[in-house]
């Protein structure tokens, strides 16, 4: 046994959600129905995702980035619930 074992971080990296959006006005629907639909307490954070090189707004996706400590959200139903509005959850 070596004297000098690896150390390592026992914790669990927090689960994150990316759901991935076609414009503001859905990132915001989607974040204010995720409450009532999934019982998440905590408010999602929206982030606008430029296309490279786009300046506009217009060509711009949005991301609902969704906490998820307990690991409780079905990642199968947040995909589903995001198609409702066009868009998808990111896969890692």
């Amino acid at each position: 046994m070596p004297d000098n074992d690896p150390v390592t971080d026992a914790r669990p990296a927090p689960v994150r959600h990316v759901l991935v959006l076609p414009d503001r006005d859905a990132a915001e629907e989607v974040g204010e129905a995720l409450a009532d639909r999934f019982g998440i307490a905590e408010e999602p954070h929206l982030i606008r995702d430029a296309l490279a090189g786009e300046d506009d707004a217009e060509d711009a996706q949005w991301l609902v980035v969704v906490e998820d400590p307990a690991e409780a959200l079905d990642p199968a139903a947040l995909d589903a619930f995001a198609a409702e509005y066009d868009g998808w959850l990111e896969a890692e």
